[in-house]
């Protein structure tokens, strides 16, 4: 199953920054006196943890520190879009940088995994909001230290959010547009001015996503440059030793000024952590069974089912566990570019649909391991089901007549395949949409028009997706479709991916339970123009940019949740993408070196961050 998950503290861009929302307690951010300086903010209600709290539950706060993780670099099948990198900066469009680099640099403040959206101070010791929203002003920590031992003040912050805005990935800098300015009052006091523009998130987003550089660093290197110079951080890591395109280590940084603050207690305990860099996943799936690296999770349901028998798991050597995923499962499939003709007629990307018998891919496949996603909010209450309700329709009356008819009716679902593999009435239906669209047989061949023949290309850098492809296109060359499975190397994968060269691609992104700003970029039409960008259908509809900002400036998660099943009621009556399937649960394989705590953290896997070497623990 393809993942966007990052079972880290900090997204290196930014990509689940919904889950950093709003509110600080039960008055939104906008309503709190810039006077009331809070240790924490969380979107909606009360914080779980009081200013004197000591950890977090879910860690041993007496974990051990020492050993090494180590994991394939990218951390899903289907994951990254490349197996390689040649940069160690994360953080512009530029070049492809290796998993980790969050590890290297702090943030104001970190998630709490255990509540759905709460932030809790790191760099910063405490917050205040101005009455009017548009002021934020940050309390920074005494003692706070970049790994060169120079002093991390509010300048350093204020230089690194402007850099962002201004040089940044695309992601990051439309995400800041709003950020008026950062400035620092004093050495410890930073000061974020926004233009009273922006949507409540805004604040969390800066708060618990945006790194602290080194203004000295970036000062003497160029940011905008892809460049394989370790940067200085002030986090838990530093670069260790590495290879570029093959393995990138971190070194845990023994005297981290932050290691004893409540918000890390029991956390980083590994001396290295590890990323190892394969060019495919054979290559990468035998590494692993020669203990070539020690922790893995299998996304790949054929091997989880069939290929886990080697003697290193009979002997009890390498460990086999199924934790529970309480997140969102997301949204995966097979995303169409409407900005290609070919894709902009609905009938045709409904079509498209028809044609993919999910019930015989699940069985012959995956070993039935798999459920069918249906909605763009999967395994979430902002999965809109049956017809809409009244609130549902309130926020859908006004677009009536601008978005298709079936948004009125019950909530559009992936028709079920009969498992034939070749399920003929769902063919005809397909067929059907197809002539009403223009797309007529001419010798054997969907052809519009003009003459032009229909085709359609799904690119990918990964060989094992051609078998997931084929008794789809299989199916669409029935329809009179040529289609067709395309591999290419990561790096020009990459570069067609961040230009929308492309028909069809494969992709899985993951929301958090309380969305946020980030829901533009999946979805909105200004990010459909933006290079990089996560739109990778190009879809731009006056109806769901107004139920995306719906979603964002919702005042109670029970409007919110209202608001996301009306926009995700239109996004799945557009048919954008053939949907895929999902699983609730983490497959984990690894080596018999790790021990763990009791609890584990409700939406988090927790692994890199609250498991230790075991053996460490007598030292």
């Amino acid at each position: 199953m393809r993942g966007f998950r990052v079972p880290t503290r900090r997204q290196v861009l930014a990509l689940t920054a919904s889950a950093f929302a709003a509110a600080s307690f039960p008055l939104s951010l906008a309503r709190a006196s810039e006077g009331a300086r809070r240790h924490g903010m969380s979107i909606f209600g009360e914080l779980k943890y009081p200013p004197d709290f000591a950890h977090f539950d879910y860690v041993n706060p007496q974990a051990p520190k020492g050993g090494t993780f180590s994991q394939i670099g990218p951390t899903a099948a289907y994951n990254a879009s490349f197996y390689t990198f040649d940069t160690l900066n994360g953080y512009i469009l530029k070049g492809n940088a290796p998993q980790g680099l969050n590890l290297l640099f702090d943030t104001l403040m970190v998630r709490a995994f255990d509540e759905p959206d709460a932030l809790y101070g790191l760099v910063a010791e405490s917050v205040g909001i101005s009455d009017d929203g548009n002021r934020l002003t940050f309390r920074l920590r005494d003692g706070a230290r970049f790994h060169d031992g120079t002093p991390l003040t509010a300048e350093d912050a204020a230089f690194s959010f402007m850099l962002l805005k201004e040089k940044g990935h695309p992601l990051i800098a439309q995400n800041v547009k709003e950020m008026a300015s950062a400035e620092a009052a004093d050495e410890r006091t930073l000061v974020v001015t926004l233009t009273g523009k922006q949507t409540r998130d805004l604040a969390l987003f800066i708060a618990g996503t945006l790194p602290v550089f080194s203004k000295a660093f970036y000062t003497e290197h160029d940011f905008a440059n892809a460049s394989l110079t370790p940067p200085l951080g002030s986090g838990p890591y530093k670069v260790g030793d590495f290879r570029a395109g093959r393995f990138v280590a971190y070194a845990r940084v023994a005297d981290y000024w932050g290691q004893d603050l409540p918000v890390n207690r029991g956390q980083w305990n590994f001396d290295t952590v590890r990323f190892e860099y394969f060019r495919d996943r054979t290559a990468q799936f035998e590494a692993f069974k020669a203990g070539g690296y020690l922790f893995r999770e299998e996304f790949t349901s054929k091997t989880w089912a069939t290929e886990y028998d080697f003697p290193a798991v009979k002997d009890g050597r390498v460990k086999l566990l199924t934790l529970p995923d309480d997140t969102p499962s997301g949204a995966q499939g097979w995303f169409l570019n409407t900005r290609r003709a070919k894709f902009q007629d609905i009938r045709v990307r409904e079509a498209i649909g028809l044609a993919f018998d999910f019930a015989w891919t699940n069985r012959n496949l995956f070993y039935d391991l798999y459920k069918r996603t249906e909605s763009y909010f999967e395994n979430s209450p902002m999965k809109a089901t049956g017809e809409p309700d009244a609130d549902e329709l309130a926020l859908l009356e006004p677009w009536r007549g601008e978005v298709p008819d079936a948004v009125f009716g019950p909530a559009v679902t992936p028709p079920e395949s009969d498992g034939s593999g070749q399920d003929r009435a769902l063919l005809r239906r397909a067929a059907a949409l197809l002539d009403e669209a223009g797309w007529k047989i001419v010798d054997g061949a969907r052809r519009n028009a003009a003459g032009e023949a229909f085709s359609i290309e799904f690119l990918d850098n990964d060989p094992m997706v051609e078998r997931l492809v084929a008794p789809l296109a299989k199916n669409l060359r029935l329809l009179g479709i040529e289609a067709r499975s395309r591999q290419i190397d990561s790096s020009q994968y990459q570069l067609r991916r961040d230009n929308y060269d492309f028909d069809v691609v494969m992709q899985r992104y993951s929301l958090s339970l309380t969305p946020g700003i980030e829901v533009r970029s999946y979805w909105s039409s200004d990010f459909a123009k933006i290079p990089g960008g996560r739109n990778l259908s190009g879809i731009s509809s006056p109806a769901i940019d107004a139920l995306i900002e719906r979603v964002i400036a919702a005042p109670t998660r029970e409007a919110q949740i209202v608001a996301a099943r009306a926009l995700d009621r239109v996004l799945r009556a557009g048919h954008y993408w053939v949907p895929q399937w999902h699983k609730n649960v983490h497959n984990l394989a690894f080596w018999d070196k790790f021990a763990w705590p009791e609890t584990k953290p409700a939406y988090d896997r927790g692994v890199l961050a609250t498991w230790w070497a075991a053996g460490t623990e007598d030292r």
